[in-house]
This record gives C-alpha cells, sequence and structure tokens, in this order.
C-alpha cells in the first residue's frame, strides 16, 4: 500500500491509463472497462480497475504537472509493479500544423523544467516514448475509423500553464514541438528509470495559435478516440 494511492496489492493492473483528471478516469472506467471497481479515492485522485476485451487495465487520475504525476508514476512502478503507462491528456496546439481535437502520440518530450537537470547533475537528457507502444499506437490508430488527424511528434512539458513568456514557445515550435502539456518529459523519464514501457496520447484541447478551446465537460468526457488508441496499444505489446 502506497502513500498516495493506499490500493491493496493485486488491486492495481500491471496496464494503467493515466489521465490527470480523476473525472476524466472516472468517465473511462465507466465507458470503456467492463466491471471496473474503484481502488482508491485518496485526495479525490480517483483509480478503478476492471477489463477491456479481456485484458486487465487500470486508470489511475494523475493531477497537473510533472511533480504530481510523477508521486503516482512513481507508486505505480514501485508499489504496485505496474508495466505500462499510458496517458491519455489534453494539450495545447502550438502550430497551425495541428488543429483542434487532433490527436498527438509523443515519441519524445522537451520541457522548461528542472526536474530532469537536477537528476542529471545539470546535463540534459531526451526523454522518450517506449518504442513497442509508440509503434502499437500508430498501427491502432491506422485501423481505427478516427474523426481527427493523428500526428507522432513532440511535445513540450511545460511547467507553468500561465506563462508570462509565451514568447519562449517558439523554439520548440521551430524545433518540431507540436504541442504544450505538463507531464510528459517526466512521465518518460520515469519509466527509462524503472526499466516499464510509457507512452502519451494527447488530444488537441485547445489552440494556442487560433484561440480555439474546449469546454472543461467536453475535456472530461469527448476524448474517446485516444483512450481507443491507447487501450489497442497497452494491450497489444
Amino acid at each position: 500500500m502506497s502513500t498516495h494511492i493506499a490500493a491493496a496489492p493485486g488491486e492495481i493492473a500491471p496496464i494503467v491509463l493515466f489521465p490527470g483528471d480523476p473525472l476524466r478516469a472516472k468517465w473511462i472506467a465507466s465507458e470503456f472497462l467492463t466491471d471496473a471497481v474503484c481502488y482508491s479515492e485518496v485526495r479525490g485522485m480517483l483509480g478503478f480497475t476492471g477489463t477491456w476485451e479481456g485484458h486487465r487495465v487500470s486508470v489511475q487520475g494523475s493531477g497537473m504537472g510533472q511533480p504530481s504525476m510523477s508521486i503516482y508514476a512513481n507508486e505505480l512502478f514501485e508499489s504496485y509493479d505496474v508495466q505500462t503507462i499510458v496517458r491519455v491528456g489534453s494539450c495545447g496546439a502550438l502550430t497551425e500544423r495541428v488543429g483542434m481535437r487532433d490527436i498527438i502520440i509523443a515519441n519524445g518530450a522537451c520541457t522548461d523544467s528542472g526536474i530532469n537537470r537536477v537528476r542529471f547533475h545539470g546535463l540534459d537528457y531526451a526523454p522518450v516514448a517506449d518504442f513497442g507502444l509508440l509503434r502499437a499506437a500508430v498501427e491502432a490508430s491506422e485501423r481505427m475509423p478516427l474523426e481527427s488527424a493523428v500526428h507522432v511528434g513532440l511535445l513540450f512539458s511545460s511547467d507553468q500553464f500561465y506563462s508570462t513568456r509565451p514568447e519562449l514557445n517558439d523554439p520548440f515550435v521551430r524545433h518540431g514541438a507540436l504541442a504544450v502539456e505538463m507531464e510528459t518529459s517526466a512521465l518518460y523519464t520515469l519509466a527509462a528509470f524503472h526499466g516499464r514501457r510509457a507512452l502519451s496520447i494527447c488530444t488537441v484541447s485547445d489552440h494556442l495559435v487560433t484561440h480555439e478551446e474546449t469546454t472543461a465537460l467536453e475535456r472530461e468526457q469527448t476524448f474517446g478516440d485516444m483512450v481507443r488508441i491507447a487501450l489497442g496499444a497497452a494491450t497489444s505489446v
């Protein structure tokens, strides 16, 4: 039993979908899993385990930002022997190459966070996805009738949602970053440290160029395509 999840041994599956929003975790469990059972309500960060097409799968909220996400990822890896985490989150598009509700499968993540600088003694580390999961997600997306486009590329994991220096996004965009979110860089780093698999699949909920946005309820309950891709990928590797 861990400090922040407090589930009993065996209650969490080896495969975990990892939304930031605990209410999205509840929605995913309700809409996609069979016989889902809530194993944690600590601090309102809900976690559920059920089955999907015969595979045992858990869904765990992670909160917003790399520090919060890192607490839950560490506990899942260390205390519950989770082998695969797939983040299913929202992101803000940084370029007109990406449209609203498009899906981004992140092959890597850059960041403005100091977390990895501390971990690597001031040196730069390149956090990347597990290739098997990445390939499986792309293949799953190609088999599905999707309403939106799918992109494979870089995410920018920022420590600030309300940035006072938005112009600092520009160098990342010029070097290929498609969208900004707040968790993937640390998730990929922790998975590498623990020798586990991780992937981020994000749906564009806001557009920093066109200024379009979705509602909170839409972000919570209407991003089903990325969940289907995540489940297809995570249960095939």
